[in-house]
């Protein structure tokens, strides 16, 4: 961790006696995943119009049932809830075609972090505050440098990681607790930052003693669904955080 940090800042007040923040990448720090979820409908469609099912959502279906989750957990769960019974090999084949459309996607374009998440970030850096990373994404790193962000953090848990560790996915809490240990906090003094509805319920699964939904959707059901999964509160932007007023 930074020695750099003064610890002057204040500590927006909803984070207050807050001793380290975990956020999510996809949806909370980048811009990413409208990326993913347009990839995910590319690859699902192709798999399913053969068959006559009806068209991925790139809204409903992928906050569902993908949203947080790793490519193959993300695939079978979407499939199965659709009925269908696909085969190991197809669930991999449909993971690695949203793969390929994605860093195709990824490298054409790049991403942007959040400015309201990036005001937020450098609010609690100043605080004092160890900040870090969680992704099951293997691209977390490379979307957070392509941002400028990466210095922001200091440690990065992603699904390269999470592979080498064996750490199940969302909604299993297996992902943040490593963050935590990294930052050397126990998780009830952290708080998770989710936009995903695993991601929240494995916030509140580890016992974080925060957890904070982002609902970039904005709509009252969207909010609702966070809520139930979990979120102690939810925004639609990290910089809400910085403008609540003291009680």
């Amino acid at each position: 961790m930074s020695s750099e940090r003064s610890g002057t800042a204040r500590v927006p007040r909803a984070l207050r006696g807050t001793r380290a923040v975990v956020l999510d990448t996809d949806g909370v720090i980048t811009d990413s995943a409208r990326v993913h979820a347009a990839a995910w409908k590319t690859a699902f469609d192709a798999f399913l119009s053969p068959r006559g099912e009806r068209p991925f959502d790139p809204r409903e279906d992928y906050l569902r049932y993908v949203d947080g989750k790793s490519r193959l957990d993300g695939a079978a769960a979407f499939l199965e809830a659709r009925g269908l019974r696909p085969s190991d090999a197809e669930i991999r084949a449909v993971a690695a075609h949203k793969e390929r459309l994605f860093t195709e996607r990824l490298r054409a374009g790049g991403v942007d972090a959040y400015p309201g998440t990036v005001r937020l970030l450098r609010a609690l850096q100043s605080a004092g505050i160890p900040l870090a990373a969680a992704s099951a994404s293997r691209h977390a790193a490379e979307l957070l440098e392509q941002a400028g962000v990466r210095g922001l953090f200091d440690t990065l848990v992603d699904g390269g990681e999470a592979a080498r560790l064996g750490l199940p996915g969302k909604p299993d809490p297996a992902l943040f607790l490593e963050a935590t240990r990294r930052l050397g906090v126990p998780a009830e003094h952290a708080a998770v930052v989710e936009d995903a509805l695993a991601g929240v319920e494995a916030g509140r699964r580890g016992g974080f003693g925060l957890v904070v939904g982002v609902d970039r959707a904005r709509t009252p059901a969207t909010r609702a669904a966070l809520l139930k999964h979990g979120a102690d509160l939810v925004v639609d932007d990290l910089a809400e955080l910085l403008t609540q007023k003291e009680d």
